[in-house]
């Protein structure tokens, strides 16, 4: 069923969802701008909370363990990655004027991508100076992204259905890893890791899922997945799977205090490590817009994923001061919005207030981190699986039928699937090649584009090709 188009009201401003009394106009309402009852608003917003809570707490988890930071530490630490996933999240989706927030139903956090970085910039660091060393590259990570991120949006040109097809779906298969090791316990160094207990409740998470897609009507089966991860987790606890350690534990309240960890240092060879990741996270970043936007309906344009480049830059710059890391897109909220097809930006600025308040109050975050890891990895397929689907799509409409077209994909995901199949494949290149190419979704774009370029633009006029976009 094709969209209300979109008109000058829609989109910038909210719109509740139309009576059959209302005027007209306030029916051209587009879904992303749309202001859903709170009946249908909040479980939405909750969904997405239970798919980024396990990547939010990931980043500092590993780092603080690796720098020795004891338990009254890591909430801290856990803590700020929470509030400062929470103010980017709402001013992504919720913007400011033409300067940032791309209005989008996008999520914003810590990458993952940068944690192997950070770790060898900390085992390089004196000791009781790795947290600042970290801080410091991070800060000049972010007024990087600042200063190139403007840049980004005159390149869409170069992202035709043709690219963004194959990112999307290298988003989607590159991901997979995730969910499956969380099927299998979590901890990769656990002995009973791949046990046939925690591969049992991922399959009955994802049963559960699959059951109420197929039998649900309506809201119900818009909040499949919500009830999936709740299920589980009840199903769990009889079986004591579901680990209530967190919540005795957690303090009730814990605002960050500025500089926590120490005055940010900066070392040459910290910064650059840092700025080269902070252009696999633009990149990837950049994709996961163009990707959101074709789900949405609504195409990112130049001065679109200029404003969300600019929130990364803004809370990867800010967020040192409290203890957070770089700051980019969480692409399994992608596949929230893809699956559920609840695209209100307002659902994401709801779901960013919540992580502001599980970040001031951890015992409220330790509730959310109940959920078994198994149960998440059942769900986690159906929703990294249905991002890799929205590529497929986007890659049926762009032209297969061209022997040259054919040729970029297959190689283009090969590249991206390298790094999947054979983890060691780079580890004798240089150390900022392997920081690029060691993503399949970089690698996989890169490559993309490259092909892209020598296909349809140098010495010939493409039909991919379109004017440069112009950034804000």
């Amino acid at each position: 069923m094709a969209l209300p188009a979109k008109g000058p009201a829609s989109a910038e401003g909210p719109c509740s969802t139309p009576s059959t009394t209302e005027a007209p106009a306030r029916a051209a309402c587009h879904p992303v701008d749309e202001k859903l009852p709170a009946s249908r608003l909040v479980p939405a917003a909750l969904q997405h909370i239970a798919a980024m809570y396990a990547g939010v707490v990931t980043p500092p988890l590993i780092i603080g363990q690796a720098v020795g930071l004891d338990a009254a530490g890591m909430t801290r630490l856990i803590a700020a990655s929470l509030l400062i996933a929470g103010c980017a999240t709402i001013l992504q989706t919720l913007g400011v004027r033409n300067f940032a927030g791309n209005r989008l139903p996008f999520v914003n956090a810590a990458s993952s991508a940068g944690i192997a970085p950070m770790l060898a910039i900390a085992e390089t660091s004196a000791p009781g100076h790795e947290l600042p060393a970290i801080y410091g590259a991070v800060m000049v990570a972010g007024v990087f992204c600042l200063a190139v991120g403007p840049f980004f949006g005159r390149l869409l040109r170069f992202f035709p259905p043709l690219v963004t097809g194959v990112v999307i779906t290298l988003i989607g298969v590159t991901l997979m890893p995730v969910p499956v090791s969380w099927a299998q316990g979590g901890d990769r160094t656990a002995a009973d890791f791949g046990a046939m207990k925690y591969l049992a409740l991922a399959g009955f998470t994802l049963v559960v899922v699959l059951m109420f897609q197929r039998f649900g009507r309506g809201f119900l089966k818009q909040i499949a997945l919500l009830l999936g991860l709740l299920i589980g987790t009840l199903a769990a606890i009889p079986f004591g799977m579901a680990d209530f350690t967190a919540l005795r534990e957690a303090p009730v309240a814990a605002l960050p205090t500025p500089f926590a960890f120490g005055a940010p240092e900066f070392q040459p060879a910290a910064i650059l490590s840092l700025c080269i990741v902070m252009l696999v996270l633009m990149t990837e970043s950049s994709a996961g817009m163009l990707a959101l936007g074709e789900i949405c309906d609504r195409p990112s344009d130049g001065k679109t994923i200029t404003r969300g480049l600019r929130t990364d830059g803004i809370a990867t710059l800010i967020g040192p001061v409290f203890g957070g890391f770089p700051t980019s897109a969480f692409a399994q909220n992608v596949g929230v919005v893809s699956l559920t097809r609840v695209r209100s930006r307002y659902v994401v600025a709801v779901a960013g207030g919540a992580l502001l308040v599980l970040g001031a109050f951890p015992v409220l975050g330790a509730v959310v981190s109940m959920v078994p890891m198994p149960v998440l990895g059942g769900a986690g397929i159906v929703l990294f699986g249905s991002i890799a689907v929205s590529g497929i799509r986007t890659l049926s409409e762009a032209g297969l039928d061209d022997s040259s077209n054919i040729i970029l994909v297959a190689v283009a995901l090969g590249a991206g699937i390298i790094p999947l199949a054979a983890p060691t494949f780079y580890a004798g290149f240089p150390a900022w090649a392997q920081t690029v190419l060691g993503s399949g979704i970089s690698a996989g774009a890169l490559v993309a584009v490259l092909l892209n370029l020598f296909f349809h633009h140098l010495g010939t006029r493409s039909r991919h090709s379109a004017p440069a976009l112009k950034s804000s």
